[in-house]
């Protein structure tokens, strides 16, 4: 029993290779790949050569990189967290054969999984498949960021994932998937207003089929926001920014967006320096806040209430909400996974434009 996966051998070159599976053990399950979500920011990094994992040595204890032996090297294989499964054989009652599972095994055409270590969802019968790449991790990342902003908010007293957006006016920076997924969140707890900020007119766009108010970056968005929500004298701009684009330029413009003692919870994954975010100037003179949410971690004093699981479930939640619209406008490729190496390649060399591209794998992909 033999999986394709996706496999980068070295920076620019992508292809697929045949893995051995294991045996499904007592416990266990096998799933096949039916959809595979491509994380373009993340996986792009390794295709290009600039993953900080790459060049640097990552001590997780310390949680410090450092000067040394790469934590990672090439080929790099089975990347990716966005995979829906079916399965096909199941040696557990914790899933039975047949149910579709999202997952974050990696681009590749099955897995076999240990329920004692492997996290797994079970899709309900409603929702789209294809939207299931966002149960196991995307749409945890994007509800983390909410959840930080509530805790900024309400500390430990958090209720709602939406306690940190309600009622105030919001600005999310970015309108790649984090960004839209993220404000189809803001949108769905009850936020006064949210305004999606970019640079491509194309991707406002679909912020705005999502719900979203939208202002073109280069246009010095902070400006226009500041003159147009006032609080009090000299209490000006959004409530609360999510940054969601892995570009110093935008942090800094995120940090402008921002009222005074405002909070930036940044979602975004920067693998240059930071010499446009210029510490001295509206971070210094606005005695802002800037949080970082990663789904490694939510807020202190909530993990035991806002664990993985119930972050996924709040996806699904937004999902059967406003799935109808995320599906017509947020995927934009579908591919089969055959395809996958050429696409991720094209991507990275930017022969290509993508928002949310998902790698379809049939039964005919392998053959059979």
């Amino acid at each position: 029993m033999t999986s394709e996966v996706l496999s980068i051998e070295k920076p620019g070159e992508v292809c697929l290779v045949e893995e051995k599976l294991p045996g499904v053990p007592d416990g266990g399950f096998l799933a096949r790949t039916v959809y595979s979500g491509i994380s373009a920011g993340t996986e792009l990094t390794f295709v290009k050569g600039t993953n900080p994992y790459l060049s640097a040595t990552w001590d997780p204890a310390l949680g410090l990189f450092s000067e040394g032996e790469p934590s990672v090297s090439y080929p790099v294989r089975g990347i990716g967290y966005m995979q829906v499964g079916r399965v096909v054989e199941t040696r557990t009652r914790a899933v039975r054969e047949g149910a579709l599972v999202a997952m974050a095994y990696g681009h590749r055409t099955a897995y076999v999984a240990d329920p004692m270590t492997d996290r797994f969802v079970e899709l309900p019968g409603d929702l789209d498949p294809m939207l299931g790449i966002y149960v196991a991790h995307m749409g945890p990342i994007c509800a983390n960021g909410l959840l930080h902003a509530a805790h900024d908010l309400h500390g430990p007293a958090v209720r709602q994932l939406g306690d940190g957006v309600q009622g105030r006016r919001v600005v999310v920076v970015g309108a790649g998937v984090v960004g839209l997924l993220t404000a189809s969140f803001a949108i769905s707890g009850g936020a006064a207003e949210v305004v999606v900020v970019d640079e491509t007119p194309a991707r406002l766009e679909i912020a705005a089929a999502l719900g979203a108010g939208t202002l073109t970056a280069g246009d010095d968005p902070a400006v226009t926001l500041k003159q147009r929500w006032r609080h009090a004298p000299g209490d000006r701009g959004a409530d609360v920014v999510f940054q969601c684009r892995g570009q110093a330029r935008a942090l800094a413009l995120g940090l402008r967006l921002l009222r005074p003692q405002g909070t930036l919870v940044d979602l975004a994954f920067y693998t240059q320096g930071a010499d446009e975010v210029r510490l001295g100037e509206e971070f210094h003179h606005n005695g802002l806040a800037l949080r970082c949410a990663q789904i490694g971690r939510v807020p202190r004093g909530l993990a035991h209430a806002w664990d993985r699981e119930r972050l996924s479930y709040e996806t699904i939640a937004l999902l059967r909400k406003c799935g109808g619209r995320l599906r017509e406008h947020v995927i934009t490729d579908v591919v089969a996974f055959s395809d996958g190496p050429r696409f991720l390649t094209d991507l990275a060399a930017r022969r290509l434009q993508s928002v949310q591209a998902v790698l379809r794998h049939d039964v005919q992909d392998e053959g059979g």
